[in-house]
């Protein structure tokens, strides 16, 4: 059986599993936001960073990357993947996903689209990690707040993976390129360059 994964943060630029297509695709009824909140690879548990979840939202899309896995071995290291960092010997081929999204509670299997306007899905059952708004579920759950404040966390926190800036940038970037507007991670970067720059000018 046929694995597709759909990937709409870092998963979009950096798979870290191997797969046999890729597809630029949106998902309907949902839209990407800064919610979730990382103490493992863009933070810490004394200040985390902000990476994205999906948030129900009627009317609105996602753009992202769906990535389809056939082999068992693949599926196996793809299901479960970012314990390459952490485990050795053969352990390291069963952990990718699960514990690179371990904090992302729900997962989800959604159609997708190759445009806004289609009513048939490109792809139908793709696998999509979600964090829960409930946080007596998933406790690193932050929520909503204003785009400064976002921008603010954002250019304060880095974890293993490193800044959360460059996560944020490195987004933008991978939606520039597939072509894909996001109004909110557009105005989360530009705030983010904003108050960087007012900084510098400070400073100067």
């Amino acid at each position: 059986m046929v694995l597709w994964v759909f990937g709409y943060g870092s998963l979009i630029w950096k798979a870290g599993f191997e797969y046999d297509d890729r597809q630029v695709c949106l998902i309907k009824g949902y839209r990407r936001v800064f919610y979730q909140g990382s103490t493992d690879h863009r933070g810490t548990p004394e200040y985390p960073g902000r990476t994205v979840t999906l948030e129900p939202a009627e009317g609105e899309i996602c753009w992202g990357v769906a990535y389809k896995v056939s082999k068992e071995e693949d599926k196996q290291i793809a299901v479960t993947y970012w314990l390459l960092s952490w485990t050795k010997g053969s352990e390291r081929s069963f952990r990718h996903l699960e514990v690179r999204e371990k904090q992302y509670d729900n997962k989800a299997y959604l159609d997708v689209y190759a445009e806004p306007m289609a009513t048939t899905p490109v792809i139908s059952g793709v696998m999509v990690y979600i964090a829960s708004p409930d946080k007596k579920l998933n406790c690193n759950y932050l929520g909503p707040a204003s785009v400064e404040e976002i921008a603010k966390q954002i250019i304060n926190a880095k974890g293993p993976s490193g800044p959360n800036r460059e996560y944020l940038f490195q987004l933008e970037q991978a939606l520039i390129q597939m072509g894909c507007e996001d109004k909110h991670v557009i105005d989360l970067a530009n705030e983010v360059r904003r108050i960087l720059l007012e900084e510098v000018s400070t400073v100067s």
